[in-house]
């Protein structure tokens, strides 16, 4: 065993279990990610543990709460044969040795009592299947039966037995291939990779729950578009996200082609990525162009068009979002409005850049301003590099009047300097239609520089308004 891994791992935690075991005269090892972690250098939160015999796992926890005295709880769960005791900042869990064995119809196996060979061997990935023995005779000894250790100094993810087996059984870990991959920055062994693309059908027998959460961790990774790429590739897309899936490719008309707008996305999420760890901002790049395949359209005098890309998108994102079991509240409308709104920056770069259109822009992106921004700096993309320098220097300068805007009117966290509760007040109104419309022509007059953003012009401005709609000052 490396010194180096023995030096790493939580020994604390370790000679505690270890104890408890020899205890019961139980033979017992942490598996899985912790080990994986270890020979990664990567911090890891909790510990899994395996040892050998009926409901062993459940009595080494117990026998380790009794050693540790007051204060120590475990929780028990029947069903699984498993336990779980809280230690200082670890979660440690406890479970037997098992082999296990699966219906097509289904993920959930039958599972029988086994030896630590049969529990390594139902595992994963071979990253995934190395164990450390904790008793104190064989204190740190790594088992490692299917070279585990080779393919992490590799990078690479192979499955320890057949894999069309292992991915037929548990279609999850085609989805946990790819993540790892994603995350680790590795390989996928060919013949894994070639087997999940004959099982890509198995995953719809996985729920969608289970499947976001490991495209949450894809997006999560310093460079989402290898699993999104990977997805693609084997034809997992198509199953689990197909409207992400039919942006891919190139169509010519005449000999003019537009570009590949899944790898133009793929380009400006991980750019957007290298600049933000903001999940959402990131879904957001994902999605930016994802109604380009509904709108595009080919005209004879332009070329291809995606007229309204941005609007349609927008409103193609709750759709999405339910589909896929991601939140429908502040992050769906999140996402929505860097879908929304990805387009008017790059226009104000196109076009004589107004103040009321700098004005309008500030307030429509409230306090997401500098997400918009980093979203559709990235968004800047092409092969002309002269285009790309030309674009990136205008939108600088888009940048420099947004900043000169907001300084002098403080539009940046806009609320109308007249509330709708004063207009009712003034005017003994109820609320109504014409509430609303007095507050929305003060808001207009602010953005296009009528009046000040400022209380006063406001209340001026509110009884011209008014008066012109046939409303007096109530005494």
């Amino acid at each position: 065993m490396d010194e180096d891994i023995l030096k790493r791992i939580n020994r604390k935690a370790f000679e505690a279990v270890g104890r408890a075991a020899d205890a019961l005269a139980l033979p017992c090892y942490a598996v899985g990610g912790y080990v994986r972690d270890l020979f990664l250098n990567r911090p890891s939160k909790d510990i899994d543990f395996v040892s050998v015999g009926h409901d062993s796992g459940i009595a080494i926890a117990r026998e380790l709460a009794r050693q540790l005295g007051r204060g120590a709880k475990v929780n028990v769960f029947r069903t699984y044969g498993t336990a779980q005791l809280r230690f200082g900042r670890l979660d440690l869990e406890f479970v037997g040795a098992r082999k296990e064995s699966y219906h097509r119809e289904s993920r959930n196996p039958i599972v029988e009592e086994g030896t630590l060979t049969d529990d390594i061997s139902r595992r994963d990935f071979t990253i995934n299947a190395m164990a450390l023995q904790v008793n104190a005779e064989g204190f740190g000894t790594l088992i490692d039966l299917f070279n585990g250790v080779d393919d992490l100094r590799a990078g690479i993810i192979r499955t320890p037995l057949d894999p069309d087996i292992t991915f037929s059984d548990d279609p999850l870990r085609m989805m946990r291939a790819i993540r790892f991959a994603t995350q680790l920055d590795f390989t996928i062994e060919p013949t894994t990779l070639e087997a999940i693309t004959r099982n890509a059908a198995r995953i719809d027998i996985i729920t969608r729950e289970r499947i976001t959460t490991e495209l949450m961790k894809i997006m999560q990774s310093a460079r989402p578009s290898i699993g999104w790429r990977l997805l693609a590739q084997t034809g997992l897309l198509a199953h689990i996200f197909p409207e992400l899936d039919a942006m891919r490719g190139v169509q010519t008309v005449r000999g003019r082609g537009h570009k590949d707008n899944f790898d133009h996305t793929m380009l400006v999420m991980d750019r957007v990525a290298a600049k933000s760890d903001n999940v959402w901002l990131r879904w957001g790049a994902l999605l930016h162009d994802i109604a380009k395949p509904v709108t595009k359209r080919w005209d004879d005098q332009i070329g291809w068009t995606f007229h309204n890309h941005n609007f349609i998108g927008a409103r193609m994102v709750p759709k999405i979002f339910k589909q896929l079991r991601l939140p429908l509240g502040e992050p769906m409308r999140y996402v929505q409005k860097m879908v929304e709104l990805h387009m008017r920056p790059i226009a104000l770069v196109e076009e004589t850049v107004t103040d009321s259109a700098v004005r309008r822009l500030i307030v429509d992106a409230g306090d997401d301003i500098d997400d918009l921004m980093t979203l559709c700096r990235a968004d800047i993309t092409s092969r002309n590099a002269e285009k790309v320098k030309l674009h990136l220097k205008n939108f600088e300068e888009v940048i420099e009047k947004m900043n000169d805007v907001n300084e002098r009117d403080h539009l940046r966290l806009f609320q109308p300097p007249v509330s709708g509760e004063e207009i009712m007040a003034t005017f003994g109104l109820p609320p109504s239609q014409p509430v609303g419309q007095i507050k929305s022509a003060i808001k207009e007059a602010v953005i296009e520089g009528i009046i000040p953003n400022d209380h006063d012009a406001a209340y001026e401005y509110m009884l011209t308004i008014a008066a012109e709609m046939g409303f007096k000052p109530v005494k």
